[in-house]
């Protein structure tokens, strides 16, 4: 059975400033924005090219309990080129940190922003993903059968 990672349920306080932040800061599509259930609003908003989505929501229980706005930290995104990626971000007004090369290696060069309530984002800059998309490494490695692991 595959388990596929597809939406990550985002703490922030205002539905529509988080949704107009993500959309027109960071350049995330929106795919929903409507009332799901009676009293329920779901804001999904997905990275190009991102196989995962971000769900703003309000009104929708949460059986293991409700993350506070601000209080998520570690959410990553993947660049091909960091630099591009900064100069993109800058250009529609978003507050981003300059890249920071930690190594010379592919996959060691990040940036960070916050969302207006203080969640914390990560954007790697990984330039394999030019000749190998992550999801033909996941293909090929599917097709080689389980057990296997990347490297």
């Amino acid at each position: 059975m595959d388990w596929t990672l597809e939406v990550i349920v985002l703490p922030v306080t205002d539905l529509d400033r988080a949704r107009d932040f993500y959309r027109d800061k960071i350049g995330f599509h929106v795919d929903i924005d409507g009332e799901v259930m009676p009293g329920a609003r779901v804001v999904q908003l997905t990275p190009p090219g991102s196989g995962c989505s971000i769900a703003l929501t309000d009104g929708i229980p949460n059986p293991t309990g409700d993350p506070q706005p601000g209080t998520y930290h570690g959410l990553q995104l993947c660049v091909t080129d960091i630099d591009a990626a900064h100069a993109e971000l800058v250009a529609r007004g978003a507050e981003v940190s300059e890249p920071q090369r930690y190594a010379p290696e592919d996959g060691a060069t990040f940036m960070y922003f916050t969302d207006p309530d203080g969640n914390g984002w990560a954007v790697q800059e990984y330039r394999r993903r030019l000749t190998e998309p992550l999801h033909q490494v996941l293909a090929d490695l599917a097709a080689k059968g389980a057990g296997e692991t990347a490297d």
